[in-house]
């Protein structure tokens, strides 16, 4: 699979930083970050990296993933809740912050982004990567669960009860958050516009057609009204 138009849009602001750091590292910043699965990656390619995360066992993951990959000197794991970011990160030390799959599950996620906007330097940027709730809406009404679909659209956090996510978002909504934070958002694209959607017997029947599907992702990913039926939404945005 090629890399996909999340990844393409991160390399690219990491590539600005390090030209507007004189050839420095970037520093990164992966709020929710987990087990280091995007983590370990941008230190191996020479990035510092602090990762704040409330799971032990998530950061035990992510130490021993970063000891076998030899990037334990450039990454730095901190264990706290998003709540508390402005009290474990300095004020403008991130290039980048990332929030992938963290909005969905904070309790307060104004709160968690303007964090963020002042955890990001001036010409840094926040990528946040959230669940899509008319993508949820729309596979399940092609899957023939109705009753869930409808739930979806009454619900104003677009989620089910037996979900543990706490909401969902749509593309508006999401702009919105991080525009309220004073941020200026430079783009808003889907990922997994039709990976989803695809079934996997065409996938293995047809050995070119995973490049294909690749492919079509990475030209439509910024297309509306294509882009807001996504599984999920991706928006960068720049502190001025």
């Amino acid at each position: 699979m090629r890399p996909d138009a999340v990844r393409l849009a991160l390399d690219a602001e990491l590539a600005a930083a390090r030209r507007r750091r004189a050839g420095e590292p970037p520093r990164v910043l992966d709020v929710g970050g987990g087990s280091g699965v995007l983590a370990v990656p941008f230190a191996a390619e020479g990035c510092v990296v602090t990762v704040v995360e409330p799971n032990p066992n998530a950061l035990a993951t992510l130490s021993r993933r970063a000891a076998d990959a030899g990037v334990h000197d450039r990454l730095t794991a901190v264990q706290a809740d998003s709540d508390a970011l402005g009290q474990v990160v300095p004020a403008g030390s991130a290039d980048v912050v990332l929030a992938h799959g963290l909005l969905e599950v904070v309790d307060d996620p104004k709160h968690t982004v303007a964090a963020m906007a002042a955890a990001v330097a001036p010409g840094g940027v926040v990528s946040v990567l959230a669940a899509n709730r008319t993508a949820a809406l729309l596979h399940r009404a092609i899957a023939g669960r109705l009753s869930d679909a409808a739930a979806l659209a009454d619900d104003p956090a677009g989620r089910l009860p037996e979900e543990s996510l706490l909401r969902r978002f749509d593309t508006d909504g999401l702009v919105a958050l991080l525009t309220d934070a004073g941020l200026s958002v430079e783009l808003v694209q889907g990922h997994g516009v039709f990976s989803e959607l695809v079934p996997g017997s065409v996938l293995r029947q047809d050995s070119s057609a995973q490049d294909a599907l690749a492919a079509l992702e990475l030209k439509l990913a910024p297309t509306a009204p294509l882009r807001d039926i996504a599984a999920r939404l991706h928006v960068v945005a720049r502190r001025s």
